[in-house]
């Protein structure tokens, strides 16, 4: 057998591994950060829940990565303070996210989440790397499903053209 036989744990990472996971951890620091300040900035309650989960949830995978990181020797990436907490009105009505936005922006990072979470997935060599974010895929694809929904529902989402196909009798 060779070098990439036996306990995954105990293969070495490839340049590739080493590169998108370190990049999925800063995007991740900063996504959490960012959604900390938007959580200042959220009026509506089933936003601030989402937020919240989404938060909590980064937080979780943060642990996870930053484990598998320092096992396999690899830096950290920064991470960025949390912002202080402020009081909705205490913010000026022009200088506020709106709600919308901040939905909005959940909604894209979600995607973006996914898609980075599968290109991990794709290039490991390590099972345990691709386990471990294909959990973090599913937790995204749960969340980014309430996020559409909570959008759906206030109004907020903004579609594309629809395409209505239009049978016609000839």
């Amino acid at each position: 057998m060779g070098i990439l036989s036996g306990n995954p744990k105990d293969e070495p990472l490839h340049y590739g591994e080493v590169f998108d996971i370190w990049a999925s951890q800063l995007a991740g620091n900063n996504m959490i950060s960012g959604y900390k300040t938007m959580l200042n900035h959220a009026g509506d309650e089933d936003l601030k829940k989402i937020l919240i989960e989404a938060i909590e949830t980064g937080e979780q995978q943060k642990k996870q990565i930053e484990e598998l990181l320092k096992e396999n020797g690899v830096g950290l990436p920064p991470v960025m303070p949390d912002p202080p907490e402020a009081c909705l009105e205490d913010i000026p009505i022009g200088a506020r996210i709106p709600d919308p936005a901040i939905a909005a922006t959940l909604a894209a990072d979600t995607a973006a989440g996914l898609v980075a979470c599968s290109q991990v997935i794709g290039m490991s060599i390590r099972e345990d790397v691709a386990m471990m974010y294909g959990q973090f895929h599913i937790q995204k694809a749960a969340l980014g499903a309430k996020i559409l929904r909570l959008n759906k529902e206030k109004g907020w989402l903004i579609p594309p053209p629809l395409h209505l196909n239009k049978h016609h009798d000839c």
